[in-house]
């Protein structure tokens, strides 16, 4: 009786290693393709993230301690203008004085400010209607009829808690994203 355990039919043995020749070549091929696809879409995908210059200007950092009552600063948030202004007693009694039901985008003071903070206003520095740059944030600038800023391109009027009351403008000047990270410093957006 002949052992058929030693011997091996060689067609046998070609066919397995044909199939494990072929599974090889499939997954090196499959592989290739998927770096190949990789190295094409990562570019592509890539490209589209924000460069460094404009993620430095997402943010912008405002020193208000050097602020007095009744002064506002301007600085630069996302290439446009901010006001930062400290409000006095009296422009805060102002401004709660009116009544929201009175104005054309009804807002309170404190939905304007930060809780702990509701002395200093931070507004977007450009107006509602067409986006010019309204007037009152520098010393000796006309504020308007209310106290606040006046834009002159078309005679908006804005009150010291910059909420529209006369003119064109529709809303009124846009409260920016920001928190305060000390009692002295402010971070937009």
């Amino acid at each position: 009786m002949a052992d058929t355990t030693a011997t091996a039919n060689p067609a046998t043995a070609t066919a397995h290693e044909g199939v494990r020749r072929r599974d090889f070549l499939d997954i090196a091929a499959v592989s290739a393709a998927g770096i190949g696809g990789l190295a094409v879409v990562y570019p592509l995908v890539s490209q589209m993230a924000p460069s460094k210059d404009v993620l430095a200007a997402s943010s912008t950092e405002v020193d208000v301690s050097a602020i007095e009552p009744g002064q506002a600063i301007k600085a630069v948030f996302r290439k446009q203008p901010l006001f930062v202004k400290r409000l006095t007693p009296e422009e805060i009694a102002a401004a709660n004085a009116t009544p929201t039901a009175s104005l054309r985008d009804p807002q309170s003071l404190a939905e304007r400010t930060k809780e702990g903070h509701a002395d200093i206003l931070v507004t977007m520095g450009v107006c509602t209607h067409l986006g010019c740059v309204p007037l009152g944030a520098a010393e000796g600038e006309v504020k308007g009829e209310f106290g606040g800023y006046f834009c002159p391109c078309h005679g908006s009027h804005y009150d010291t808690a910059g909420r529209i009351r006369k003119g064109p403008a529709p809303t009124n000047l846009e409260v920016p994203e920001y928190e305060f990270t000390s009692d002295t410093v402010i971070q937009v957006g």
